[in-house]
């Protein structure tokens, strides 16, 4: 075997090996600023205030320029933590930081966009509101779309005394939470596996006296810091734990790579697989073990599980079936595209009638063909890929000219693909995977032509992989953007595996010939 193919196998098979510590997350500016100004002690946290200012963008936001629906959330947080804490910097920082959001156009003025990030509709008008009184009256954005939502929610929360562990809303307590008497810490000691909402409990327990529990809150927000890998105590991610999540999509990315079944994973796959298989009730999997199920980690959990041979019930998944949708979330403000693939490419696995889940998927286009209208990440090429291998599920002789043609004209002239400005590593490999269930079903002159732009996809990968390297750009979204950082570094791997091996094959067997 190749030495590249060598090192990328046993790079995956570290990654999967390691997936018993809760997750890997990148550290988020969001929770990092919320877990400051509820910390009350500046003194110990001097890292962290120092990490969240070099943040900051030289237009004075927060978040990628590129995707400035996502920036909202962060700037808020991150100006009123340092506005509360005179550190060093923290002046300046607070200064330009209003000035670029006295500049930025409000997207939430008049309606709320599809993709806005979880929880905006509680998390952004508070933020108004305290910013109102902390900043006087400068003509800062007041979201107002959102407030009518806000107010639905806190009237529906207003009836519940207190919502059970796990429940979809506590991971936005921070926003609307008051008494700590309202939720309690999951066996992990988080509320709503949110570093955020978790340290806003914190900080209303004590000042309640509420602290029997709080050596296990402590625990956990420790614990998530240390998934960020950035070595600053208090620097903390936009979620955490992903025990479920990071380990489901991690084996979705191995089968669509052709790496599924590959010998040298074998072990560390079958160790996952055994543990989905027992953890995966009626109710079905939700992104970590005490967070509420959902139907996209539940069709993710139900084709890795068919995948590896077994017999996996869909009644789980059809819990959350309305009508010809799938909700991920019972209650959630608009269905997700790619929960409705995922949902669609279980169903087929598993033999099952999909025919109003597949129509919704084949509708959810953009005119050139391609998926782009999408909650949980910010680029088209996610969804593209998983829609792209469900669809061709079963159908050996599916074809989609319109989405292939758009997918190699998306191609940057550097080789790459990303939907903001600049080529990534992890769309570059989401762009490879649908190429790879495409170009089965192409006559010999098309083969060629994407064996051309497999090559030059090779060679911008070649130019920019290092070994152990952790991906830095966030492309999920949460509150902001995020990024899980094994579960997108697997599909950096596996898009590099599966590029190398189609060269080798085509130099081998002549152009057009797939891996």
């Amino acid at each position: 075997m190749n030495a590249l193919s060598e090192q990328i196998l046993s790079d995956l098979r570290g990654l999967l090996s390691e997936m018993s510590d809760g997750g890997s997350v990148g550290p988020s500016v969001y929770d990092t600023a919320q877990a400051l100004r509820f910390h009350g002690n500046v003194a110990g946290r001097q890292d962290a205030y120092a990490w969240l200012i070099a943040q900051q963008q030289a237009d004075g936001g927060w978040g990628s320029a590129d995707f400035p629906l996502f920036r909202h959330a962060p700037t808020w947080a991150a100006l009123l933590a340092l506005q509360r804490d005179p550190v060093p910097g923290a002046a300046d920082a607070v200064q330009a930081a209003t000035q670029f959001l006295q500049r930025q156009p409000d997207p939430y003025a008049h309606a709320v966009p599809e993709d806005a990030p979880i929880g905006a509709e509680l998390i952004l008008p508070q933020f108004c509101g305290e910013a109102a009184s902390l900043l006087g009256g400068l003509a800062l954005p007041r979201h107002p779309a959102l407030l009518p939502l806000r107010q639905a929610r806190l009237v529906k929360l207003g009836a519940v005394a207190m919502l059970p562990s796990g429940h979809p809303l506590l991971h936005s307590w921070e926003a609307w939470g008051t008494s700590p008497t309202t939720a309690c810490p999951d066996d992990d000691g988080s509320i709503g596996i949110s570093p955020a909402a978790t340290a806003a409990w914190r900080a209303h327990a004590m000042t309640r006296g509420r602290t029997p529990q709080i050596w296990r809150v402590d625990a956990y927000l420790e614990m998530a810091s240390r998934a960020t890998r950035s070595g600053i105590e208090g620097v903390v991610p936009n979620v955490w734990p992903i025990n479920v999540f990071e380990p489901c999509w991690s084996l979705y990315t191995l089968h669509l790579a052709g790496l599924f079944a590959h010998p040298a994973l074998a072990e560390a796959v079958r160790v996952i697989v055994a543990q989905l298989d027992a953890r995966l009730g009626v109710r079905g999997l939700g992104p970590a073990l005490h967070f509420a199920a959902d139907a996209d980690d539940t069709a993710v959990a139900l084709c890795v599980l068919h995948l590896a041979g077994r017999a996996p019930a869909v009644d789980a998944l059809r819990s959350f079936e309305i009508g010809e949708l799938f909700v991920t979330f019972p209650g959630e403000r608009n269905a997700s595209v790619s929960t409705n693939i995922h949902a669609l490419h279980a169903l087929r696995l598993l033999g099952k009638p999909a025919a109003g889940t597949s129509a919704y998927v084949e509708a959810n286009r953009n005119p050139h063909g391609l998926w782009d209208n999408e909650k949980w990440h910010v680029s088209w090429l996610y969804p593209t890929a998983h829609a792209v291998a469900a669809l061709a599920q079963g159908k050996p002789q599916w074809r989609d000219e319109r989405a292939l043609s758009a997918l190699l004209q998306a191609q940057r002239d550097d080789g790459g693909w990303g939907a903001g400005r600049a080529s990534t590593f992890e769309e570059t490999a989401y762009a490879l995977f649908a190429l790879h269930v495409m170009d089965w079903s192409e006559e010999a002159t098309e083969r060629r032509r994407i064996a051309q732009v497999v090559a030059r996809a090779l060679e911008w990968m070649l130019a920019r992989h290092a070994a152990h390297a952790l991906p830095q750009t966030p492309l999920w979204i949460g509150k902001e953007l995020y990024c899980p950082t094994r579960v997108v570094r697997v599909a950096e791997l596996a898009g590099l595996w599966l590029a190398h091996r189609w060269g080798r094959r085509v130099l081998a067997e002549g152009a057009g010939a797939a891996p």
